[in-house]
């Protein structure tokens, strides 16, 4: 027999556990459906640069307070290039703000979400991977692995928060893919001196430098290179690594120590067009794949959830997954999501090459936001809280 439920959210990672936690008490029979299992912990080292908006979401799902202690402050973002002139540096103070972000990892994260929504008494189906999206007449199916001989499961509406992994397109849905030719190596560091809660954002022709707070005298790092480079970076001992890394990066952070846990992974630019379809919707990183730069990525995904959520408990259960919420939806996330795309894009294109010239352009667009107040304060709020504020 069939199984109906009002809402299927497809991925407990942070995004649909984030939509599942905001709907919780909103009266919808909802279901969460994870591949990964129920004992199987998440060992993903990847590290987020959390943004106040997102840190705000958090709070009010009552999640905060078992990550703050773990948490990372940014108190100054500090901009520059490497080879020209011009800089600009973000600072809390100056704003009027505690801190500008967190830097926070993504396993601690998932660990305190899945605990939230076992308190909070969610079902959440691990062990359960979704195979296909079959809309019908007033619902969709949904089929994993442990329920197609039954027929899989019908929802009034889907949500998909997978993280991308071909499901949309296997909806109808279009993806459009731009392969930015990078990768990005990360790993962790550790300084000879206090990093005084600084994040670095260094721009070079081959791509950004990110080193963000991590801990007492510890950095994350986000290393953006070509990909034959990136192969040659990981191959390196880490002695001869941090000394090709120091003669990139530069002195500010002092003298690199040690480094662990080194990989890399490619970077693109993906978007899913439209976002809805026929009782679907698609958030987080199975709608659009960000460049790593500026740490936008994550936090729009966060956003995604966030906004969704209010305006599914806004609705009755009848109303779910029509096609007129699914496309209002889609036009309020509009202006947030094309503008972190384009702002990201526009980082990773206008400052990842060494036209002639383009370096005094660079540094000039740089020392005019740093000596325009309202211009750093716009970025500020952009980086923070996103097109929508």
């Amino acid at each position: 027999m069939t199984e109906s439920v009002d809402l299927a959210v497809v991925g407990s990672g942070p995004v649909g556990a984030t939509l599942a936690l905001a709907l919780a008490g909103s009266g919808f029979n909802s279901v969460v459906l994870e591949a990964r299992p129920a004992d199987a912990p998440v060992n993903d080292r990847r590290t987020l640069a959390l943004s106040e908006a997102s840190r705000q979401i958090l709070q009010r799902l009552g999640v905060w307070h078992a990550l703050a202690a773990g948490a990372t402050p940014i108190a100054t973002i500090h901009v520059s290039q490497r080879g020209g002139l011009g800089r600009t540096v973000l600072r809390a103070d100056e704003l009027g703000r505690p801190q500008l972000g967190h830097v926070l990892r993504y396993a601690a994260l998932c660990r305190a979400l899945d605990q939230a929504m076992a308190a909070r008494g969610i079902a959440v189906r691990y062990g359960t991977r979704v195979v296909g999206l079959q809309p019908e007449p007033g619902r969709i199916r949904v089929i994993s692995d442990v329920t197609a001989e039954s027929g899989g499961l019908q929802a009034k509406l889907a949500v998909l928060a997978d993280g991308g992994r071909g499901l949309a397109e296997a909806a109808g849905l279009r993806r459009e893919t731009t392969e930015y030719r990078q990768h990005a190596v990360v790993g962790q560091l550790s300084c000879e001196i206090d990093h005084g809660y600084v994040a670095y954002e260094r721009f070079t022709p081959q791509g950004p430098v990110a080193l963000l707070p991590d801990g007492p005298r510890s950095f994350a790092l986000v290393w953006t290179a070509p990909p034959e480079e990136s192969e040659a970076l990981l191959g390196l001992p880490d002695a001869a690594f941090l000394q090709r890394l120091h003669a990139h990066f530069g002195d500010r952070a002092g003298t690199f120590l040690d480094i662990r846990g080194r990989a890399a992974y490619p970077l693109k630019l993906s978007r899913v067009r439209p976002v809805v379809s026929e009782r679907l919707v698609v958030i987080g990183n199975a709608a659009q794949t960000l460049h790593p730069v500026a740490g936008q990525g994550f936090n729009l995904g966060l956003r995604d959830a966030w906004e969704l959520a209010l305006m599914l408990r806004d609705a009755t259960p009848d109303q779910l997954g029509e096609a007129a919420l699914l496309n209002a939806y889609q036009s309020r996330r509009k202006p947030d999501t094309t503008g972190g795309m384009l702002f990201t894009d526009f980082l990773a294109r206008t400052f990842a090459n060494d036209l002639p010239g383009l370096a005094g352009m660079r540094g000039l667009g740089l020392g005019l936001t740093e000596l325009v107040p309202p211009v750093k304060r716009f970025l500020a709020d952009r980086m923070s809280f996103g097109a929508n504020g």
